[in-house]
């Protein structure tokens, strides 16, 4: 079970990595034009069009708090904390991380749906947004391989 939690945990970082700089989507419009957008290509798009607030909005739910849940699963992980560090972070905090997470990959699915329905432009999933989703559901399945060790509080 320890070599599992290993292989898992060095396996997030790498995943999510991937799923921030891949592209998520390919639009296409008219045949000719197409836009490939990454996660942080499109915080730094939004950023850049001065919308701030969202901006800010989707680095914090789409980066942070996957890092933050990353490198808590790491500590959770290494053993490092003693029972009474950070007992409501780490029991009440992160099992919701991981919930944010899985919303950008649901709202890129209804973008996609949206594109194609609408008929303005045809679009097709692309790497980045199964790297994501992929390190959104193997941090899941860490969270509850080690609250499973862990045993009932």
């Amino acid at each position: 079970m320890r070599n599992l939690q290993a292989v898992l945990l060095v396996t997030v970082p790498f995943l999510l990595a991937f799923g921030l700089v891949l592209p998520l989507v390919r639009l296409e419009k008219f045949y000719f034009f197409s836009d490939t957008p990454s996660l942080l290509g499109i915080i730094s798009s939004l950023w850049q069009t001065e919308n701030y607030l969202l901006a800010a909005i989707v680095a914090l739910v789409s980066v942070a708090l996957p890092i933050l849940k990353t490198v808590s699963l790491a500590v959770e992980a290494m053993g490092t904390r003693r029972k009474s560090e950070g007992g409501f972070f780490f029991d009440h905090v992160v099992p919701h991380l991981a919930r944010w997470s899985m919303a950008d990959v649901l709202l890129v699915a209804i973008v996609i749906a949206a594109a194609k329905t609408s008929g303005l432009a045809t679009a097709f999933t692309q790497p980045g947004l199964w790297f994501y989703a992929g390190s959104t559901m193997v941090s899941g399945l860490l969270h509850i391989l080690l609250r499973k060790e862990k045993g009932p509080n």
